[in-house]
């Protein structure tokens, strides 16, 4: 239980205990001057108000009925009616041990639940752009951080292997079938094949009928169809997987269930919806209108189940998809990570879902939006040519970017030291980059500000932690040696400890309600808080007493494990045991 929550419990208690009524709560926030203790309580004037009573004589009996023993050595009234708390420093004592002694780091851990995340989810037969970079990192941030607060975890990566695309592909193929050896495919072929298709599509109508008889093949199991279907698949399934081996993701092949996983029952999701008089035909199509989310003319909002043409689109397959999620995988969550521009559809999927019965109403369906990744004109990002850019490309050109910083900073570092440093500064630099901004908005991709060993970036925290690792290195103590009781003495090293409380509460923030940048919000502050306190309070110098010594050690110690900690969750890797030398 994280330290607001547990004064949050002994101060509600004792508010009702003195007559306030239900409905008002204790607002506890860190205190911003020491003299003001370490957390102050407010909420004690408005109940006073309501009450016809006086502020500060209320706040003087609910403190009389607080109980904070063995966790607070003084509370006291300030002003009209806040209520100041100061930790005892035995409380810090016993808290900070317990994080450093467990593998949890301290962090209670919350009835299990079952949750299925849907993220990544690229189109196959064209490379990943940087359109999917937001999806695939901050579902993998999700992924690792409720998976560490032990809830199991069913990552789906809902690939785009169905649909026009391939009905284009396989139609261009067909045209060029004596040209081309339908044996020997490379990636670059298919983009080449697709952008040729996409063309023919748009400007030939026999070729866009052609393309549309070829999806209702595949969807209908044609066999020739299927193989060379197959042939564009494993090529860009193999592409993204080496994506997701370069990016730290921990999603896996057996994680993939693209959409034509679900293609067998598409049609049993429009037979349930027409006897359920649900579906209706309109214009040829069958179609779905909700009138949960009619507009302000109260015309129904419609969701096309199934085309005049006979062929099923995105909204069936989804209806699938969450139908075999809730009847087989039985989540208590399902979490979408999906660009905010499909807000509609996934409310309309969501809606239809529960109102079908294909998912139980008490599973949870959210769709955690993001925005769009920004040029710092502040149009989308895009090549200089005006094109898209490609993620493997990005990411190339970042671990390079990095390899020339590191060497021009180390140049006595072998080329192999260099390389594996570059990598993991210049991918954590640009998933930091990304997951340190508030996923729903749009943010400015900037080269320099990522790559900074300065402010909230990935090298800073990389870097504080390498420095922290090397304190470690320089004494005759092993990480089993470092423990003992704390002795605070300084203010630094108070802010440091109460810093280091906050980090179950974070990830319950980040568990709660979807969002990696109040992970990567703290770690800032957890990084710049060792670093005020490293500056002010020596470690290894010969005339620090070796009680006071241990102590700062332990602050160190704490502060490494959940530095490496909270950033293994954002899948960001550390460096220890690194020669590098950065000057901030």
């Amino acid at each position: 239980m994280s330290i607001k929550k547990l004064l949050n419990i002994r101060i509600k208690a004792a508010m009702t205990e003195a007559g306030v009524a239900e409905v008002f709560s204790p607002i506890i926030s860190e205190s911003s001057r020491p003299e003001f203790g370490d957390f102050q309580v407010n909420g004690v004037m408005a109940a006073a108000k309501e009450m016809g009573s006086n502020p500060r004589q209320l706040a003087l009996d609910i403190l009389d009925k607080i109980n904070l023993e063995g966790i607070a050595n003084k509370i006291e009234i300030a002003g009209p009616g806040f209520i100041n708390i100061f930790l005892s420093n035995e409380f810090l004592n016993i808290t900070i041990q317990k994080l450093v002694s467990e593998k949890s780091l301290g962090v209670l851990r919350p009835k299990p639940q079952k949750i299925v995340i849907d993220y990544s989810s690229p189109n196959l037969a064209k490379e990943m752009h940087v359109g999917h970079l937001r999806s695939t990192i901050i579902g993998d941030a999700m992924s690792r951080t409720l998976e560490f607060l032990g809830h199991n975890i069913v990552r789906q990566n809902h690939m785009g292997d169905w649909g026009t695309q391939f009905g284009m592909l396989i139609a261009e193929l067909e045209d060029q079938q004596n040209t081309k050896d339908q044996n020997k495919f490379l990636l670059s072929d298919l983009e080449k094949f697709y952008r040729q298709s996409k063309e023919h599509f748009d400007t030939d109508i026999n070729f866009a009928n052609k393309a549309r008889e070829y999806v209702v093949k595949l969807q209908t199991g044609d066999e020739n169809c299927l193989k060379l279907w197959k042939k564009f698949i494993d090529i860009s399934i193999a592409h993204s997987e080496s994506i997701y081996l370069n990016l730290n993701v921990t999603l896996k092949p057996s994680d993939i269930r693209p959409e034509s996983f679900y293609n067998d029952g598409l049609k049993g999701i429009l037979v349930d919806l027409e006897n359920q008089n649900l579906a209706k035909e309109d214009q040829g199509a069958k179609v779905v209108f909700l009138d949960e989310l009619a507009d302000k003319n109260g015309t129904p909002s419609p969701v096309i189940i199934e085309k005049s043409g006979g062929g099923f689109l995105y909204a069936t397959t989804d209806l699938a998809a969450l139908r075999y999620r809730n009847n087989i995988l039985k989540p208590d969550r399902i979490l979408y990570f999906i660009d905010v521009r499909q807000s509609l559809h996934m409310k309309q999927i969501f809606i239809l879902a529960k109102k079908a019965g294909f998912v139980d109403k008490k599973v949870s369906l959210e769709h955690h939006a993001f925005g769009t990744m920004m040029d710092k004109s502040g149009k989308p990002f895009k090549t200089r040519s005006g094109g898209t850019v490609k993620l493997n490309n990005l990411l190339q050109e970042v671990t390079e970017k990095a390899f020339k910083l590191v060497t021009d900073k180390n140049p006595n570092l072998s080329k192999k030291e260099v390389s594996v440093i570059s990598k993991k500064l210049g991918i954590g630099a640009v998933k930091y980059a990304d997951l340190s901004k508030n996923r729903s908005n749009d943010y400015i991709f900037d080269w320099d500000s990522m790559l900074s060993f300065e402010g909230n970036t990935s090298p800073y925290l990389q870097y504080a932690y390498t420095r922290i690792y090397s304190i470690f290195e320089k004494t005759s103590f092993s990480s089993e040696d470092i423990k003992g009781d704390l002795q605070i003495s300084t203010n630094e090293e108070r802010k440091l400890a109460l810093v280091l409380l906050y980090f179950g509460e974070t990830l319950e923030q980040v568990a709660a309600q979807g969002y990696p940048h109040i992970l990567c919000s703290y770690l800032y502050k957890l990084a710049s808080s060792y670093m005020v306190f490293y500056e002010h309070c020596p470690i290894l110098k010969k005339d620090i007493p070796p009680t006071i010594r241990m102590s700062r050690l332990i602050l160190s110690k704490t502060t490494s494990q959940i530095l490496k900690k909270g950033l293994n969750l954002l899948g960001i890797e550390v460096m220890e045991k690194c020669k590098l030398t950065l000057v901030l």
